[in-house]
Protein backbone atom coordinates (compact mmCIF):
# COMPACT_ATOMS: atom_id res chain seq x y z
CA UNK A 1 0.00 0.00 0.00
CA UNK A 2 2.89 2.28 1.05
CA UNK A 3 4.71 1.54 -2.19
CA UNK A 4 1.31 2.18 -4.69
CA UNK A 5 0.66 5.93 -2.58
CA UNK A 6 4.44 6.73 -3.30
CA UNK A 7 4.01 6.18 -7.64
CA UNK A 8 0.87 7.72 -7.69
CA UNK A 9 1.82 10.86 -5.98
CA UNK A 10 4.85 10.81 -8.71
CA UNK A 11 2.63 10.34 -11.21
CA UNK A 12 0.39 13.58 -9.96
CA UNK A 13 3.76 15.72 -9.66
CA UNK A 14 4.84 14.76 -13.39
CA UNK A 15 1.36 15.33 -14.94
CA UNK A 16 1.38 19.26 -12.80
CA UNK A 17 4.69 20.16 -14.27
CA UNK A 18 3.26 19.07 -17.84
CA UNK A 19 0.36 21.16 -17.13
CA UNK A 20 2.44 24.12 -16.25
CA UNK A 21 4.32 23.53 -19.66
CA UNK A 22 1.24 23.46 -21.49
CA UNK A 23 -0.28 26.81 -19.97
CA UNK A 24 3.02 28.26 -20.21
CA UNK A 25 3.71 28.08 -24.33
CA UNK A 26 0.31 30.02 -25.15
CA UNK A 27 1.27 33.00 -23.15
CA UNK A 28 4.96 33.02 -24.75
CA UNK A 29 2.99 33.17 -28.32
CA UNK A 30 0.83 35.65 -27.34
CA UNK A 31 3.63 37.62 -25.61
CA UNK A 32 6.05 37.09 -28.77
CA UNK A 33 6.42 40.63 -30.64
CA UNK A 34 6.03 38.97 -34.22
CA UNK A 35 3.42 41.09 -36.22
CA UNK A 36 0.06 39.22 -37.81
CA UNK A 37 -0.93 40.03 -41.70
CA UNK A 38 -2.84 43.25 -42.01
CA UNK A 39 -6.28 42.51 -44.05
CA UNK A 40 -6.33 44.77 -47.20
CA UNK A 41 -10.47 44.81 -47.46
CA UNK A 42 -12.55 47.44 -46.50
CA UNK A 43 -13.59 46.88 -43.44
CA UNK A 44 -17.51 45.98 -42.85
CA UNK A 45 -18.35 47.68 -39.84
CA UNK A 46 -17.43 51.30 -40.21
CA UNK A 47 -18.44 54.25 -37.88
CA UNK A 48 -20.62 56.97 -39.05
CA UNK A 49 -18.01 60.28 -38.79
CA UNK A 50 -20.76 63.58 -39.03
CA UNK A 51 -20.36 66.32 -42.16
CA UNK A 52 -21.95 69.15 -40.62
CA UNK A 53 -22.59 70.72 -43.81
CA UNK A 54 -25.05 68.36 -44.94
CA UNK A 55 -26.72 68.12 -41.45
CA UNK A 56 -27.16 71.85 -41.66
CA UNK A 57 -28.93 71.36 -44.40
CA UNK A 58 -31.47 68.96 -43.35
CA UNK A 59 -32.13 71.10 -40.35
CA UNK A 60 -33.42 73.80 -43.14
CA UNK A 61 -35.37 70.89 -44.81
CA UNK A 62 -36.81 70.30 -41.09
CA UNK A 63 -38.77 73.52 -41.02
CA UNK A 64 -39.82 73.06 -44.77
CA UNK A 65 -41.33 69.90 -44.03
CA UNK A 66 -43.62 71.07 -41.27
CA UNK A 67 -44.56 74.63 -43.89
CA UNK A 68 -45.14 72.80 -46.45
CA UNK A 69 -47.94 71.23 -44.63
CA UNK A 70 -49.16 73.67 -43.14
CA UNK A 71 -49.49 75.21 -47.17
CA UNK A 72 -51.36 72.28 -48.75
CA UNK A 73 -53.51 72.16 -45.65
CA UNK A 74 -54.15 76.11 -46.60
CA UNK A 75 -54.61 75.54 -50.25
CA UNK A 76 -57.03 73.26 -49.51
CA UNK A 77 -59.24 75.53 -47.82
CA UNK A 78 -61.61 77.91 -49.55
CA UNK A 79 -59.63 80.94 -51.04
CA UNK A 80 -56.89 79.43 -49.10
CA UNK A 81 -57.27 80.94 -45.75
CA UNK A 82 -58.28 79.56 -42.45
CA UNK A 83 -59.42 80.43 -38.81
CA UNK A 84 -56.65 80.21 -36.25
CA UNK A 85 -58.58 78.30 -33.66
CA UNK A 86 -59.96 75.77 -37.13
CA UNK A 87 -56.14 75.66 -37.83
CA UNK A 88 -55.20 74.64 -34.74
CA UNK A 89 -57.54 72.07 -34.88
CA UNK A 90 -56.77 70.36 -37.86
CA UNK A 91 -52.74 70.68 -37.33
CA UNK A 92 -53.32 68.04 -34.44
CA UNK A 93 -53.06 65.43 -37.49
CA UNK A 94 -49.48 66.90 -38.07
CA UNK A 95 -48.55 66.41 -35.06
CA UNK A 96 -48.81 69.50 -32.91
CA UNK A 97 -50.57 70.06 -29.76
CA UNK A 98 -53.25 72.77 -28.54
CA UNK A 99 -51.71 76.38 -29.33
CA UNK A 100 -48.67 74.99 -30.85
CA UNK A 101 -49.72 76.02 -34.36
CA UNK A 102 -50.38 79.64 -34.07
CA UNK A 103 -47.44 79.76 -32.46
CA UNK A 104 -45.54 77.91 -35.43
CA UNK A 105 -46.89 80.18 -38.19
CA UNK A 106 -45.61 83.37 -36.54
CA UNK A 107 -42.25 82.29 -36.89
CA UNK A 108 -42.34 82.46 -40.80
CA UNK A 109 -44.42 85.35 -41.39
CA UNK A 110 -42.88 85.61 -45.08
CA UNK A 111 -44.39 82.35 -45.62
CA UNK A 112 -48.19 83.02 -43.57
CA UNK A 113 -49.85 86.14 -42.79
CA UNK A 114 -52.55 86.41 -40.17
CA UNK A 115 -54.75 89.23 -40.18
CA UNK A 116 -58.21 89.78 -39.31
CA UNK A 117 -61.47 88.90 -40.61
CA UNK A 118 -62.79 92.44 -41.83
CA UNK A 119 -66.49 90.69 -41.36
CA UNK A 120 -66.11 87.98 -38.74
CA UNK A 121 -63.62 89.82 -36.67
CA UNK A 122 -61.65 87.13 -36.00
CA UNK A 123 -58.11 86.00 -36.91
CA UNK A 124 -57.13 84.02 -40.21
CA UNK A 125 -54.06 82.91 -41.50
CA UNK A 126 -53.27 82.76 -45.44
CA UNK A 127 -50.21 82.31 -47.79
CA UNK A 128 -48.43 85.24 -48.51
CA UNK A 129 -47.52 86.50 -52.13
CA UNK A 130 -43.99 85.33 -51.85
CA UNK A 131 -45.12 82.07 -50.87
CA UNK A 132 -48.09 81.98 -53.48
CA UNK A 133 -45.44 83.32 -56.41
CA UNK A 134 -42.83 80.63 -54.75
CA UNK A 135 -45.79 77.82 -55.30
CA UNK A 136 -46.43 78.98 -58.75
CA UNK A 137 -42.79 79.11 -59.77
CA UNK A 138 -42.30 75.46 -58.64
CA UNK A 139 -45.33 74.28 -60.53
CA UNK A 140 -44.07 75.94 -63.68
CA UNK A 141 -40.35 74.41 -63.40
CA UNK A 142 -42.15 71.28 -62.73
CA UNK A 143 -44.17 70.88 -65.91
CA UNK A 144 -40.77 72.53 -67.54
CA UNK A 145 -39.39 69.48 -67.07
CA UNK A 146 -41.71 66.79 -67.65
CA UNK A 147 -39.93 65.70 -70.26
CA UNK A 148 -36.47 64.69 -68.40
CA UNK A 149 -39.15 63.30 -65.47
CA UNK A 150 -40.19 60.76 -68.08
CA UNK A 151 -36.51 59.76 -69.41
CA UNK A 152 -35.57 59.64 -65.42
CA UNK A 153 -39.24 57.30 -64.78
CA UNK A 154 -37.73 55.04 -67.80
CA UNK A 155 -33.98 54.63 -66.47
CA UNK A 156 -35.53 53.89 -62.88
CA UNK A 157 -37.53 51.01 -64.38
CA UNK A 158 -34.63 49.89 -66.06
CA UNK A 159 -32.08 49.50 -62.80
CA UNK A 160 -35.00 46.90 -61.84
CA UNK A 161 -34.03 43.19 -63.00
CA UNK A 162 -37.96 42.48 -64.54
CA UNK A 163 -38.22 46.09 -65.96
CA UNK A 164 -41.32 46.96 -63.29
CA UNK A 165 -42.09 48.62 -60.22
CA UNK A 166 -44.68 49.20 -58.14
CA UNK A 167 -46.67 51.93 -58.65
CA UNK A 168 -47.13 52.31 -54.82
CA UNK A 169 -43.48 52.74 -54.61
CA UNK A 170 -42.46 55.07 -57.27
CA UNK A 171 -45.66 56.85 -55.68
CA UNK A 172 -44.11 57.47 -52.78
CA UNK A 173 -40.71 58.58 -54.12
CA UNK A 174 -42.54 60.53 -56.83
CA UNK A 175 -41.16 64.27 -55.88
CA UNK A 176 -37.70 62.46 -55.25
CA UNK A 177 -37.87 62.30 -59.19
CA UNK A 178 -39.77 65.14 -59.97
CA UNK A 179 -42.61 64.38 -60.72
CA UNK A 180 -45.90 65.21 -60.70
CA UNK A 181 -48.60 63.92 -58.02
CA UNK A 182 -50.87 62.46 -60.97
CA UNK A 183 -48.24 61.00 -62.42
CA UNK A 184 -50.35 57.65 -63.22
CA UNK A 185 -52.35 59.58 -65.57
CA UNK A 186 -49.90 62.73 -66.57
CA UNK A 187 -46.64 60.61 -67.45
CA UNK A 188 -47.11 56.90 -67.01
CA UNK A 189 -51.08 56.23 -69.59
CA UNK A 190 -50.31 59.65 -72.02
CA UNK A 191 -47.09 57.41 -73.00
CA UNK A 192 -48.21 54.37 -73.69
CA UNK A 193 -45.31 53.34 -76.02
CA UNK A 194 -43.30 53.79 -73.23
CA UNK A 195 -45.14 52.03 -70.24
CA UNK A 196 -47.56 49.75 -69.19
CA UNK A 197 -49.50 49.45 -65.92
CA UNK A 198 -51.22 46.48 -65.13
CA UNK A 199 -52.20 44.69 -62.30
CA UNK A 200 -50.23 42.04 -60.61
CA UNK A 201 -52.21 38.25 -59.61
CA UNK A 202 -50.73 37.19 -57.15
CA UNK A 203 -50.87 40.33 -55.07
CA UNK A 204 -53.00 42.39 -57.16
CA UNK A 205 -50.74 45.23 -56.78
CA UNK A 206 -50.49 48.00 -59.81
CA UNK A 207 -46.78 47.81 -60.75
CA UNK A 208 -45.13 49.62 -63.83
CA UNK A 209 -43.62 47.59 -66.62
CA UNK A 210 -41.10 49.50 -69.47
CA UNK A 211 -41.81 48.58 -72.97
CA UNK A 212 -39.01 48.73 -74.46
CA UNK A 213 -35.27 48.73 -73.39
CA UNK A 214 -33.60 51.48 -75.12
CA UNK A 215 -29.61 51.16 -74.77
CA UNK A 216 -29.32 55.03 -75.30
CA UNK A 217 -30.92 54.64 -72.06
CA UNK A 218 -28.30 52.00 -70.17
CA UNK A 219 -25.56 54.52 -69.64
CA UNK A 220 -24.73 55.65 -66.02
CA UNK A 221 -23.97 58.80 -64.92
CA UNK A 222 -21.07 57.73 -63.31
CA UNK A 223 -19.81 56.81 -66.84
CA UNK A 224 -19.91 60.31 -68.08
CA UNK A 225 -17.80 61.51 -65.07
CA UNK A 226 -15.18 59.15 -65.64
CA UNK A 227 -15.02 59.90 -69.54
CA UNK A 228 -14.78 63.25 -68.57
CA UNK A 229 -12.06 62.84 -66.02
CA UNK A 230 -9.96 60.88 -68.36
CA UNK A 231 -10.47 63.19 -71.00
CA UNK A 232 -9.43 66.68 -68.84
CA UNK A 233 -6.93 64.83 -66.67
CA UNK A 234 -5.58 61.21 -68.28
CA UNK A 235 -4.07 58.78 -66.07
CA UNK A 236 -3.66 55.02 -66.52
CA UNK A 237 -6.77 53.69 -67.80
CA UNK A 238 -7.11 50.58 -65.49
CA UNK A 239 -7.07 53.30 -62.62
CA UNK A 240 -10.30 54.84 -64.13
CA UNK A 241 -12.14 52.28 -65.75
CA UNK A 242 -14.57 51.34 -62.36
CA UNK A 243 -13.58 54.02 -60.33
CA UNK A 244 -15.38 56.43 -58.44
CA UNK A 245 -14.92 59.62 -57.44
CA UNK A 246 -14.02 59.58 -53.60
CA UNK A 247 -14.41 62.14 -50.79
CA UNK A 248 -14.51 61.38 -47.25
CA UNK A 249 -15.76 63.72 -44.63
CA UNK A 250 -13.34 65.77 -42.59
CA UNK A 251 -11.97 63.88 -39.40
CA UNK A 252 -12.56 60.22 -40.87
CA UNK A 253 -9.03 58.36 -40.01
CA UNK A 254 -7.40 56.72 -43.00
CA UNK A 255 -4.75 54.41 -42.33
CA UNK A 256 -2.14 52.73 -44.46
CA UNK A 257 -3.99 49.25 -44.93
CA UNK A 258 -7.10 51.06 -45.56
CA UNK A 259 -5.92 52.64 -48.31
CA UNK A 260 -4.33 49.90 -50.00
CA UNK A 261 -8.19 48.31 -49.81
CA UNK A 262 -9.56 51.74 -51.34
CA UNK A 263 -7.41 51.06 -54.24
CA UNK A 264 -7.86 47.48 -55.18
CA UNK A 265 -11.93 47.92 -54.73
CA UNK A 266 -11.76 51.02 -57.06
CA UNK A 267 -9.64 48.81 -59.94
CA UNK A 268 -12.09 45.51 -59.30
CA UNK A 269 -14.38 45.43 -62.53
CA UNK A 270 -18.23 44.98 -61.92
CA UNK A 271 -21.14 44.43 -63.49
CA UNK A 272 -23.00 47.47 -64.77
CA UNK A 273 -26.73 48.33 -63.02
CA UNK A 274 -28.24 48.40 -66.49
CA UNK A 275 -26.86 44.78 -67.46
CA UNK A 276 -28.76 41.39 -66.95
CA UNK A 277 -26.68 39.49 -64.35
CA UNK A 278 -29.53 36.39 -64.70
CA UNK A 279 -27.26 34.27 -66.47
CA UNK A 280 -24.22 34.45 -64.52
CA UNK A 281 -23.08 32.24 -61.98
CA UNK A 282 -22.70 34.34 -58.72
CA UNK A 283 -22.12 31.68 -55.97
CA UNK A 284 -17.65 32.59 -56.31
CA UNK A 285 -16.13 34.47 -54.19
CA UNK A 286 -15.16 36.81 -57.04
CA UNK A 287 -18.91 37.30 -57.97
CA UNK A 288 -19.93 38.30 -54.62
CA UNK A 289 -17.73 41.04 -54.90
CA UNK A 290 -18.43 42.68 -58.31
CA UNK A 291 -22.62 42.28 -56.90
CA UNK A 292 -21.37 44.28 -53.92
CA UNK A 293 -19.86 47.00 -56.12
CA UNK A 294 -23.28 46.63 -58.69
CA UNK A 295 -24.93 47.50 -55.30
CA UNK A 296 -22.89 50.38 -54.75
CA UNK A 297 -23.19 51.90 -58.75
CA UNK A 298 -26.96 50.98 -58.57
CA UNK A 299 -27.61 53.06 -55.77
CA UNK A 300 -25.04 55.80 -57.24
CA UNK A 301 -27.29 55.48 -60.41
CA UNK A 302 -30.61 56.12 -58.20
CA UNK A 303 -29.29 59.33 -56.51
CA UNK A 304 -27.91 60.37 -59.57
CA UNK A 305 -31.54 60.44 -60.73
CA UNK A 306 -33.32 62.28 -58.35
CA UNK A 307 -33.71 66.07 -58.75
CA UNK A 308 -31.69 67.02 -55.87
CA UNK A 309 -29.67 63.98 -55.33
CA UNK A 310 -30.59 62.78 -52.20
CA UNK A 311 -33.79 60.19 -51.01
CA UNK A 312 -34.58 59.02 -48.21
CA UNK A 313 -32.94 55.51 -46.90
CA UNK A 314 -36.31 53.87 -46.32
CA UNK A 315 -37.48 54.68 -49.97
CA UNK A 316 -34.10 53.09 -51.61
CA UNK A 317 -35.52 50.45 -49.09
CA UNK A 318 -38.70 49.83 -51.06
CA UNK A 319 -36.37 48.75 -54.50
CA UNK A 320 -33.99 46.64 -52.78
CA UNK A 321 -35.23 42.97 -53.86
CA UNK A 322 -36.02 44.41 -57.50
CA UNK A 323 -32.71 45.96 -57.66
CA UNK A 324 -30.89 43.66 -56.12
CA UNK A 325 -29.46 45.84 -53.17
CA UNK A 326 -28.11 44.16 -49.82
CA UNK A 327 -30.77 43.99 -46.83
CA UNK A 328 -28.40 45.96 -44.03
CA UNK A 329 -28.51 49.28 -46.36
CA UNK A 330 -26.78 51.99 -43.75
CA UNK A 331 -24.34 49.22 -42.80
CA UNK A 332 -23.59 48.54 -46.42
CA UNK A 333 -23.46 52.54 -47.28
CA UNK A 334 -21.10 53.41 -44.41
CA UNK A 335 -18.83 51.06 -45.96
CA UNK A 336 -18.59 53.58 -48.58
CA UNK A 337 -18.52 57.16 -46.83
CA UNK A 338 -16.02 58.84 -49.22
CA UNK A 339 -18.93 58.63 -51.81
CA UNK A 340 -22.34 58.65 -49.89
CA UNK A 341 -23.50 60.33 -46.79
CA UNK A 342 -26.08 58.93 -44.35
CA UNK A 343 -27.34 62.31 -42.27
CA UNK A 344 -30.11 61.23 -39.62
CA UNK A 345 -31.32 64.71 -38.64
CA UNK A 346 -34.91 65.77 -39.93
CA UNK A 347 -36.50 63.78 -37.44
CA UNK A 348 -35.01 62.66 -34.08
CA UNK A 349 -32.78 59.90 -35.75
CA UNK A 350 -36.02 57.95 -37.17
CA UNK A 351 -35.43 59.38 -40.97
CA UNK A 352 -32.19 58.36 -42.90
CA UNK A 353 -31.68 60.63 -45.76
CA UNK A 354 -29.11 59.30 -48.09
CA UNK A 355 -26.93 61.87 -49.72
CA UNK A 356 -24.43 61.68 -53.34
CA UNK A 357 -21.27 63.32 -51.86
CA UNK A 358 -19.78 64.31 -55.18
CA UNK A 359 -23.19 66.39 -56.54
CA UNK A 360 -22.99 68.48 -53.33
CA UNK A 361 -19.97 70.80 -52.23
CA UNK A 362 -20.80 73.34 -48.91
CA UNK A 363 -24.47 72.14 -48.44
CA UNK A 364 -25.39 73.50 -51.86
CA UNK A 365 -25.89 71.62 -55.66
CA UNK A 366 -23.28 71.86 -57.76
CA UNK A 367 -25.08 71.63 -60.83
CA UNK A 368 -28.44 72.70 -59.66
CA UNK A 369 -31.80 72.84 -62.00
CA UNK A 370 -34.79 75.23 -62.05
CA UNK A 371 -36.74 72.73 -59.96
CA UNK A 372 -34.31 72.42 -57.29
CA UNK A 373 -33.78 76.41 -57.10
CA UNK A 374 -37.56 76.73 -56.94
CA UNK A 375 -37.67 74.62 -54.27
CA UNK A 376 -34.92 76.38 -52.43
CA UNK A 377 -36.56 79.15 -52.85
CA UNK A 378 -38.64 78.30 -49.78
CA UNK A 379 -35.92 77.77 -47.95
CA UNK A 380 -34.83 81.59 -48.47
CA UNK A 381 -38.15 82.68 -47.30
CA UNK A 382 -37.78 80.21 -44.16
CA UNK A 383 -34.55 81.74 -42.98
CA UNK A 384 -35.57 85.37 -43.50
CA UNK A 385 -35.58 87.02 -40.24
CA UNK A 386 -38.76 88.57 -39.14
CA UNK A 387 -37.45 91.86 -38.53
CA UNK A 388 -37.42 92.24 -42.37
CA UNK A 389 -40.88 92.24 -42.76
CA UNK A 390 -41.63 94.97 -40.46
CA UNK A 391 -39.10 97.33 -42.51
CA UNK A 392 -40.88 96.22 -45.90
CA UNK A 393 -44.10 97.13 -44.45
CA UNK A 394 -42.90 100.26 -43.26
CA UNK A 395 -41.55 101.12 -46.48
CA UNK A 396 -44.97 100.40 -47.71
CA UNK A 397 -46.26 102.85 -45.70
CA UNK A 398 -43.63 105.16 -46.38
CA UNK A 399 -43.59 105.48 -49.91
CA UNK A 400 -47.93 106.14 -50.07
CA UNK A 401 -47.22 108.93 -47.36
CA UNK A 402 -44.15 110.52 -48.88
CA UNK A 403 -44.27 113.17 -51.26
CA UNK A 404 -43.61 114.52 -54.88
CA UNK A 405 -39.39 114.91 -53.29
CA UNK A 406 -39.50 111.35 -51.92
CA UNK A 407 -40.75 110.17 -55.71
CA UNK A 408 -38.26 112.27 -57.56
CA UNK A 409 -35.31 110.83 -55.17
CA UNK A 410 -36.79 107.16 -56.11
CA UNK A 411 -36.67 108.11 -60.00
CA UNK A 412 -32.98 109.60 -59.17
CA UNK A 413 -32.05 106.49 -57.96
CA UNK A 414 -33.08 104.23 -60.54
CA UNK A 415 -35.46 102.51 -58.28
CA UNK A 416 -33.19 102.21 -55.23
CA UNK A 417 -34.91 101.99 -51.57
CA UNK A 418 -31.56 101.91 -49.83
CA UNK A 419 -32.04 105.29 -48.75
CA UNK A 420 -35.47 104.94 -47.53
CA UNK A 421 -34.15 101.97 -46.04
CA UNK A 422 -32.48 104.29 -43.91
CA UNK A 423 -35.10 106.23 -42.94
CA UNK A 424 -37.36 103.42 -41.77
CA UNK A 425 -34.26 101.64 -39.41
CA UNK A 426 -33.50 105.57 -37.96
CA UNK A 427 -37.64 105.43 -37.33
CA UNK A 428 -37.35 101.85 -36.01
CA UNK A 429 -34.91 102.44 -33.58
CA UNK A 430 -36.77 105.47 -32.27
CA UNK A 431 -39.64 103.90 -32.02
CA UNK A 432 -41.44 101.16 -29.80
CA UNK A 433 -41.79 97.93 -32.10
CA UNK A 434 -45.43 97.86 -30.70
CA UNK A 435 -46.50 100.39 -34.11
CA UNK A 436 -49.26 100.24 -36.06
CA UNK A 437 -48.40 97.13 -38.49
CA UNK A 438 -46.08 95.07 -36.19
CA UNK A 439 -46.66 91.38 -35.22
CA UNK A 440 -45.20 91.48 -31.40
CA UNK A 441 -44.76 88.96 -28.68
CA UNK A 442 -44.27 89.95 -24.92
CA UNK A 443 -43.06 87.99 -22.37
CA UNK A 444 -46.31 86.65 -21.15
CA UNK A 445 -46.96 84.90 -24.52
CA UNK A 446 -49.61 87.74 -25.79
CA UNK A 447 -49.61 88.47 -29.21
CA UNK A 448 -51.71 91.48 -30.50
CA UNK A 449 -51.82 91.84 -34.26
CA UNK A 450 -53.05 95.89 -35.59
CA UNK A 451 -54.23 96.06 -38.79
CA UNK A 452 -54.89 99.41 -40.34
CA UNK A 453 -54.65 100.60 -36.66
CA UNK A 454 -58.10 100.38 -36.08
CA UNK A 455 -58.16 97.68 -34.23
CA UNK A 456 -56.53 95.29 -31.67
CA UNK A 457 -56.71 91.46 -30.49
CA UNK A 458 -54.97 90.02 -28.10
CA UNK A 459 -54.61 86.35 -27.78
CA UNK A 460 -53.58 84.63 -24.81
CA UNK A 461 -51.97 81.26 -25.07
CA UNK A 462 -51.74 80.27 -21.44
CA UNK A 463 -50.13 76.60 -22.08
CA UNK A 464 -46.04 76.72 -22.81
CA UNK A 465 -44.48 76.79 -26.31
CA UNK A 466 -43.47 73.23 -27.13
CA UNK A 467 -40.69 71.77 -28.99
CA UNK A 468 -41.92 71.36 -33.06
CA UNK A 469 -38.98 69.08 -34.09
CA UNK A 470 -40.95 65.83 -33.13
CA UNK A 471 -43.38 65.93 -35.41
CA UNK A 472 -42.89 62.72 -37.33
CA UNK A 473 -42.04 62.82 -41.51
CA UNK A 474 -44.86 62.14 -44.35
CA UNK A 475 -46.52 59.07 -43.34
CA UNK A 476 -45.84 57.46 -46.93
CA UNK A 477 -42.21 56.87 -45.32
CA UNK A 478 -42.23 53.36 -43.44
CA UNK A 479 -39.46 52.62 -41.21
CA UNK A 480 -37.74 49.60 -42.41
CA UNK A 481 -36.62 46.76 -39.71
CA UNK A 482 -33.69 45.53 -41.29
CA UNK A 483 -32.29 49.00 -42.57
Amino acid sequence: MHIFLSISSKLLQSKSTSFKSLTWIPTVFLLSPKQMSQSTSIPRNQQRIRDHGYDDYMEVEKKIRKVMKFQELLLTQPNSMIAISRLDMLARRFGFKQYEAGKFILKFPHVFEVFEHPVQRILYCRLTRKSLLQIEQEKLALLAQLPQAVTRLRKLLLLSNTGRLRLEHVRIARKDFGLPDDFEFSVVLKYPKYFRLFDAKETRNKYIEVVERDPRLTVCAVENVREREYREKGGEEENVRFSFRVNFPPGFKIGKYYKIAVWKWQRLPYWLPYEDISGYDLRSLEAQKRMEKRAVATIHELLSLTVEKKITLERIAHFRLAMDLPKKLKDFLLQHQGIFYISTRGNQGKLHTVFLREAYRKGELIEPNELYLARRRLAELVLLSPRKVIVDRRLINYGKQGGDDEIADYVENGGDHSAARETVREDLGEESLDSDDDCSIDSDGDCSIDTDGDCSIDTEYTHKEANNDDVTDDAEDTRVTDV
